[in-house]
């Protein structure tokens, strides 16, 4: 699991942007243009294309060219390994809490009955 960490780290950087999340929950609807994702952000276009580079080089977006035309694709591959990292972290700590509630309710029936 080590090796699938750099990847991760990656993977959260790149959705620790508004911007760059925002990407994503758009392409979550389907394919789309630079143009079309860039349309709704105040910025550059090279601005735009850095955030894009970012998602890129995480694997979070593929892109394609026919003609003119940029095409960006979401791919769920790395959201998939992000889901599953936070969901054994969600099911450890649960672990965790419901151990502790056993243990405060145990010290308190303790203190109760002695």
């Amino acid at each position: 699991m080590v090796a699938a960490l750099p990847a991760l780290d990656d993977t959260f950087r790149a959705l620790a942007d508004p911007t760059r999340r925002a990407v994503v929950q758009a392409l979550g609807r389907g394919p789309a243009s630079v143009s079309e994702l860039a349309k709704p952000f105040e910025m550059a276009l090279p601005s735009f294309l850095q955030h894009l580079k970012v998602l890129e080089e995480c694997g979070l977006v593929a892109t394609r060219k026919a003609g003119r035309v940029r095409t960006c694709t979401l791919r769920s591959e790395p959201l998939a390994a992000a889901e599953h990292w936070l969901e054994a972290q969600r099911s450890l700590w649960t672990r965790r809490l419901d151990q502790l509630d056993r243990l405060a309710l145990q010290l308190k029936n303790q203190e109760e009955n002695g």
